[in-house]
């Protein structure tokens, strides 16, 4: 069974992230109160080189299967060290899809769930992303939602994110990864085949984390053992996968995760 082994989330910048026992996904922006929120990307290195490219990188998820194999290598690695938002278990994140589309929980956890909206007791800053997305504006790039749609809208918010994509040049990987997080949307939208129906907080996974320096720097050798080449030259990714939030509502430890792939031909994931 796939499920969500951990949580975390950090209003700061900083490496690792410490787990929370939920955290609470808003429609088009990311993780309620995480320092990466927002419709364009929110990475330091990606504001530098870039600050209009849409943010692909919203929700971050490592499978904590990686965890046991650098252990192997003597890296010893928790939940949210990675800096990642869901560690998950039993699931091979990094073979799915891109364009693949992850829902939370067998059943709404609260009204939240519906739309992204914050839930009771969140501090002002963090009610301060989701107020933004309600009123159609990206709270850290000032982005208009499409067409009329708010970022807090629990079936159209990631709307916003393809907007700021039509507004910025892209790269090639970028446009493919905006493409197939654009026909997840329209897939959402079709009628109950295509998941319409389901207000299950869902993460549009859009490619892999390219793991930098800053892993050797938390576990000096680490970086190795997540980027590398492999026998036939190819370059390997292993530390996780990055996603936009579809639909908006908490997430917590034990939640199952649902698996819905697009339709064939299948696209491996690139590097977002």
């Amino acid at each position: 069974m796939s499920e969500v082994r951990a949580v975390s989330r950090n209003g700061v910048y900083s490496f690792g992230k410490p787990n929370r026992d939920e955290i609470v996904l808003v429609a088009g922006l990311g993780v309620d109160g995480d320092v990466h929120a927002g419709v364009t990307v929110r990475h330091r290195s990606r504001v530098r080189a870039d600050p209009s490219q849409p943010n692909l990188r919203q929700v971050h998820l490592i499978p904590s299967e990686l965890f046991g194999e650098v252990a192997g290598s003597g890296h010893a690695v928790a939940p949210g060290q990675l800096g990642e938002n869901v560690t998950t278990s039993g699931l091979d994140l990094l073979r799915l899809p891109r364009g693949t589309v992850l829902r939370f929980g067998s059943t709404p956890r609260s009204s939240a769930a519906a739309g992204g909206a914050p839930a009771d007791g969140q501090s002002g800053s963090d009610a301060a992303v989701a107020g933004a997305a309600a009123g159609g504006v990206a709270a850290a790039g000032g982005v208009a939602a499409a067409d009329g749609v708010a970022a807090a809208d629990g079936v159209v918010g990631a709307r916003v994110v393809v907007a700021a994509a039509r507004a910025a040049e892209l790269e090639r990987r970028t446009a493919d990864a905006v493409a197939a997080l654009e026909a997840a949307v329209e897939r959402e939208t079709a009628g109950p085949a295509g998941g319409a129906g389901d207000p299950r907080p869902a993460v549009v996974v859009t490619g892999l984390r390219n793991p930098c320096a800053q892993i050797d720097a938390f576990r000096s050798g680490l970086l190795k053992e997540v980027a590398y080449r492999d026998a036939g030259g190819a370059f390997v990714r292993k530390a996780g996968v990055m996603g936009v939030v579809l639909r908006g509502g908490p997430v917590g430890p034990g939640d199952a995760i649902t698996v819905e792939l697009p339709p064939p031909p299948h696209e491996a994931l690139d590097r977002v």
